[in-house]
């Protein structure tokens, strides 16, 4: 069983930046792949990013390609999500799960079986 708990989200302006974290509990943390969602209002829970167990693999969605950046600390039982050149189309509640049998390429949130309480991000424009 991981507990999954997020931090870090706020108030930005468009072009900022924020990191979110997600500490985990349970000593079987390294053993899952990890990734961050986010559901806006009206809309569906989508992917944002995902990394593999070891951190050396990393999948990113085409609308935040290039701006944020996933990674993890298995020594911390963390996973981050670096969030640059935010946009108000980013704003939304960001989550974050743990994905057992995967291996950082799987998208579909059916597949990740821990999640967290979620984070606010607000982009102003």
């Amino acid at each position: 069983q991981v507990q999954l708990v997020e931090s870090g989200g706020g108030l930005v302006q468009a072009g900022g930046s924020l990191r979110l974290s997600c500490a985990a509990s349970g000593r079987t943390f390294s053993s899952y792949a990890m990734g961050w969602f986010r559901q806006a209002p009206g809309k569906e829970r989508e992917f944002v990013a995902a990394i593999s167990w070891t951190g050396g693999y990393q999948n990113y969605a085409d609308s935040v390609k290039g701006r944020f950046t996933i990674s993890r600390d298995n020594a911390k039982n963390t996973v981050y999500l670096q969030m640059n050149s935010l946009k108000a189309e980013d704003t939304a509640v960001y989550y974050c799960a743990a994905d057992a049998y995967g291996s950082g390429h799987r998208r579909n949130t059916y597949e990740y079986v821990h999640w967290g309480q979620g984070t606010q991000v607000t982009v102003s424009s």
